[in-house]
Parts: structure tokens; sequence; C-alpha cells
């Protein structure tokens, strides 16, 4: 497997207090990994930091062997980043939200795509109701169809799997496995225990 993400001595302060220091890391196309850790032990803020969503840290990151700030666009456009917050516009449809993250993200789509990225999340007959009166576990799934309808090579979920059913946990779970069997990256964390799989690997803070 060839390498992906890498972080070399990396450490990051918070409150006068190490989160993790001396921090190496390969991640490699092929490959999920878990990062593991009790609560306050830095799992989200290392994502962050990984993702260049915090500039605050010691230590260098490389993505494809290369100083990541020497190659800060390439990697943007092949990152997918979800957040512990589904991050989805109460006042806009499902549609409207994956329009929107498309024209962000400077994807090009059509409502066609989008609104099989949403049947797969299993929001067949939402694709039209203001995202405010959903469930949590279906605003999450909204977030959830930009998997589908987004090409990236590395996918940093945070809590992924927070209130989804355990249909959706499932079909989740196939989904990250067969990102990395396709050739691609997963950096995850999550409370739910993942299903030992030949693609996947823990990574330990605190």
């Amino acid at each position: 497997m060839s390498l992906c993400l890498q972080a070399r001595q990396l450490a990051c302060e918070r409150d006068d207090r190490w989160l993790f220091e001396g921090l190496d890391l390969d991640i490699h196309r092929g490959e999920i990994v878990r990062i593991e850790g009790p609560n306050g032990s830095g799992k989200t803020t290392l994502l962050k930091i990984l993702s260049g969503q915090l500039s605050d840290y010691h230590g260098d990151i490389y993505w494809n062997g290369d100083s990541m700030r020497e190659v800060r666009e390439h990697f943007l456009a092949n990152l997918l980043y979800l957040g512990h917050a589904p991050g989805v516009k109460a006042g806009l449809t499902p549609l409207e939200n994956l329009t929107w993250y498309q024209a962000l993200s400077g994807d090009q789509g059509n409502d066609c795509q989008r609104e099989e990225a949403l049947a797969q999340v299993g929001l067949s007959g939402f694709e039209d109701v203001p995202a405010g009166q959903l469930s949590a576990g279906q605003q999450r799934r909204v977030a959830l169809a930009r998997l589908t309808l987004t090409q990236r090579a590395l996918w940093v979920l945070d809590e992924p799997f927070t209130a989804i059913d355990r249909h959706g946990v499932a079909a989740l779970e196939a989904q990250l496995v067969a990102h990395a069997n396709a050739g691609g990256c997963v950096l995850v964390t999550t409370h739910h225990e993942l299903a030992e799989s030949p693609v996947l690997r823990r990574v330990q803070l605190g």
C-alpha cells in the first residue's frame, strides 16, 4: 500500500496541557485508520490538524510524500471532511444542501446524481423537505450522502455514526470498507465498535 498521509513528531497543546506529542502516523491507501482514546485525548483536534483546519501544532505533515505546506491546494482537492456536527443548513432541503456542498467544493453535478445519493442513504421522498424538519439521524444521512456524491481519495470522518440506525450503521461500515478496497483511505473517530476487517487499523491516543 502506498502512503497517503503522514505526520511526524506531531504535538498539540491546549490550556497548558499536551493533548499528544511526538506522534508519528502513517496512513496508507487501502486502509481505514480508527483514532481511539478517552474523551479529551485530542481525537477531534488531531482530525482537524490532519485535515488542514488547525495550524496551532508542532511537527510536520506530508501528503503523498510532499510537505503539506507545499501541496495544500492539491491535498484539499482530495479531501472530504465530515465533522461531529452534520453541518446541514436547516433552511435548505436535502437536495439544496447537496447542491450547496458541491458548489463549495467546486464539484459539478446534477439533481439526478444528488437524488441518487440521497436514495442510497435512505432519504428517498425527503429530497424537498426542509432539513430543519428532519430528525437528527436524517440530517446525518444528508451529510453522509456526500460520501457517494463527492469523489475524494481521503475521507476524514469525526463520529460519522452518530444518530443513525442499525441499518444505516451497517451500510456506512460497508461504504468505508469499499472506499478502502478501491484504493482510498479513511481516517475516523467513532464510539461505534467497527467490525474487524483486514483494512482496519487502530491508533490509540492518551
